[in-house]
């Protein structure tokens, strides 16, 4: 018995910013500076993706405004749609 080939699908959106993961992930070993959380924020349209290290899960919102902040004036655009990824 074969495994059938991956099929890549086609990206959900057609431009940068048009949809954004994020997803919260620890607590693992403690860091150097204490943070035992960190979040990842992913761009539909490129697959790039930014780490932010936080202390508490419930600085996460924070980091979401200090995410959205700079890479909206990285880029010059505004982010049009957000989604938490549920496991």
């Amino acid at each position: 018995m074969t495994k059938k080939p991956f099929v890549r699908q086609s990206r959900l959106v057609s431009d940068l910013l048009d949809l954004i993961y994020s997803d919260v992930c620890g607590p693992d070993t403690q860091a150097r500076s204490g943070f035992t959380y960190f979040i990842t924020f992913t761009d539909d349209h490129l697959r790039y993706d930014y780490v932010y290290l936080v202390k508490r899960k419930s600085k996460a919102f924070e980091k979401f405004k200090e995410f959205k902040l700079e890479i909206e004036n990285q880029t010059g655009r505004n982010s049009k749609s957000f989604d938490w990824l549920k496991v």
